[in-house]
């Protein structure tokens, strides 16, 4: 038996704003999925989310042991490589993130939310920063695997408020942690155990932020047979409450799992780096960059027209004339 998901995702502009910032991460090569929610004017917050997409898969795909075996970023705990990593690679994209918008003033005050869950064997790993959410759905209800950072959701849980006086609440929208808007930041952690038939729900707060869980339940409780159905249904659900912001959902059905040893892990809040680890985070940041620019760089050169391409393709071309020429005057003088 081995790990399998199946997974369905949209991401959506809604009704009014002029462009999606959002951005939907399903990378099912390492079991990775997110929603980024980003902010900031003249498109930064788009360059936020898309930034924190592109760190994450970046670091799996092609750093997942130098990443893991750097001391210097020991997160003190015991973790499932996955989810590890996970929490790494927030860290890196929120340091990114902050010193793109410190060099260039056009996108000064940009960052993003996340909600990222990573799977291995039998467990899921779920990370967060700011109002994005994870759900299990469950039989009767949603249950909430995350808990927003936001300043209306502090309220409650200091000041016991219900939910219908921190609706009232002036500010409800304002976010208390988000990637790129400090230098470092702290992340909220949780490790669940999964089984065959789970389904999970991933969504930026274009669809929390206008329904309530009893909502999303009821569309979601409809299209348990298709993730598909669901993840459409809970857009349009949006898209039906006005559509006033971009809106992103992720369904993700466990088909099958590997059995394993890992515990649970209750949730805690993975601490802001200091400097010294800020230090070493710069250094990781230099060498992904300097990774990203030489790939590149072997991308163009492979592509039609490029003028390695151009002079591959002349040197074949003269071999051809070369062998064409000697096969004809062989044949000539027969």
């Amino acid at each position: 038996m081995t790990l399998d998901n199946k997974v369905a995702g949209k991401t959506d502009q809604g009704l009014v704003r002029p462009g999606n910032e959002d951005y939907l991460h399903l990378d099912e090569k390492n079991v990775v999925y997110a929603v980024c929610d980003g902010m900031g004017g003249h498109q930064a917050g788009e360059v936020a989310s898309m930034a924190a997409s592109e760190m994450i898969r970046t670091l799996f795909d092609h750093f997942r042991n130098d990443l893991l075996n750097d001391s210097r970023l020991s997160l003190d705990r015991t973790l499932p490589p996955s989810g590890e990593l996970l929490l790494k690679s927030i860290r890196l994209a929120n340091r990114e993130i902050f010193n793109k918008a410190a060099a260039d003033p056009s996108l000064a005050g940009m960052g993003t939310t996340i909600v990222a869950v990573a799977f291995e064997g039998d467990v899921m790993s779920v990370a967060h920063v700011g109002d994005s959410r994870a759900y299990r759905l469950e039989a009767k209800k949603l249950q909430p695997l995350t808990k927003d950072h936001s300043w209306v959701s502090e309220m409650q849980q200091n000041h016991q408020l219900s939910e219908e006086e921190a609706l009232s609440v002036v500010g409800k929208n304002v976010i208390t942690r988000a990637l790129g808007v400090r230098e470092n930041v702290e992340i909220d952690y949780l490790l669940i155990k999964v089984k065959p038939g789970d389904i999970y729900l991933l969504c930026s707060d274009g669809l929390c932020g206008f329904a309530d869980d009893e909502d999303i339940f009821a569309v979601a409780d409809k299209g348990r047979s298709d993730i598909k159905r669901i993840v459409d249904d809970l857009v349009q659900l949006a898209n039906d409450r006005g559509g006033a912001d971009n809106v992103t959902v992720v369904a993700i059905e466990v088909k099958q799992t590997d059995g394993s040893q890992i515990p649970e892990v209750e949730v805690f809040t993975l601490p802001e780096e200091s400097q010294e680890l800020l230090g070493a985070e710069d250094e990781w940041l230099t060498k992904v960059t300097t990774f990203k620019a030489e790939r590149s760089q072997r991308q163009q050169k492979s592509q039609p027209g490029s003028p390695l391409s151009k002079f591959l393709l002349t040197v074949l071309f003269v071999v051809f004339v070369i062998l064409a020429g000697t096969f004809i005057y062989f044949q000539s003088i027969k």
